[in-house]
């Protein structure tokens, strides 16, 4: 891709640290000789009348000193986005649950998790998780480092505590519950408006869908949604 071409620009920028240093690189020894003043050569290339290179404003060069910075700050976050990224993983859960870390991110998926498992007071509780809205809100060092359980919240697409039969729905930005229907708990998919139905007994959850049941020693039980969104170009 072009974008990914440097530009002279570019190189000038991350070669020379300040616009002085620039100036300076495009002084000849002989400039010197005759001018005997180096701000004056410095004045004179500024304007095009000395040096050999790209004639290049303070303005522009600090401009694109600071979108090169940009760029690069960019790339580097872009890199430390993924947070399973340089984990050592044994438990299928969190393995799946890298696997699917990059396509919900970049939103060529959007996974919806089920987990039944027992909260810090010992409270059965059970929900459907959006993931790729979680990995926006939540840091998921943490749990890719073993040191904290990605359990459902009452903020979830959908949550039930068992003990105290608290139960609440609420819809992110990727999927709008629909719980009104004679076919149970539906999700529509807001970027194709599929549905996706997570009744283990459907035959299918529906296009573009699988569903996947996990076994882990770590929950009670975790089921995993898998949407695949179509983009329209």
């Amino acid at each position: 891709m072009e974008d990914d071409v440097p530009t002279g620009g570019d190189n000038i920028v991350t070669e020379f640290n300040t616009y002085e240093d620039f100036l300076d690189s495009q002084i000849t020894p002989m400039d010197l000789y005759y001018l005997e003043d180096e701000e004056l050569a410095r004045q004179l290339v500024e304007l095009g009348y000395r040096g050999s290179g790209e004639v290049l404003k303070r303005e522009e060069f600090e401009a694109r000193k600071k979108a090169a910075e940009a760029s690069r700050l960019s790339k580097r976050g872009q890199q430390k986005t993924l947070a399973s990224s340089g984990k050592e993983l044994k438990d299928e859960f969190l393995i799946s649950l890298a696997q699917r870390e990059e396509a919900n991110r970049s939103g060529k998926m959007t996974s919806i998790i089920f987990i039944r498992d027992r909260n810090s007071r010992g409270q059965e509780i059970s929900g459907y998780i959006d993931y790729a809205h979680r990995l926006k809100t939540e840091d998921f060092e943490p749990v890719f480092l073993g040191k904290k359980k990605l359990l459902p919240r009452a903020s979830d697409l959908s949550f039930y505590n068992w003990e105290t039969q608290t139960s609440t729905s609420n819809s992110t930005p990727n999927y709008q519950v629909m719980s009104e229907n004679t076919s149970g708990l539906l999700f529509k998919n807001k970027r194709d408006r599929k549905i996706l139905n997570v009744d283990p007994k459907a035959q299918t959850p529906g296009d573009n869908s699988i569903r996947v049941p996990l076994v882990t020693p770590t929950y009670t039980q975790v089921v995993i949604y898998d949407h695949m969104t179509r983009r329209k170009t």
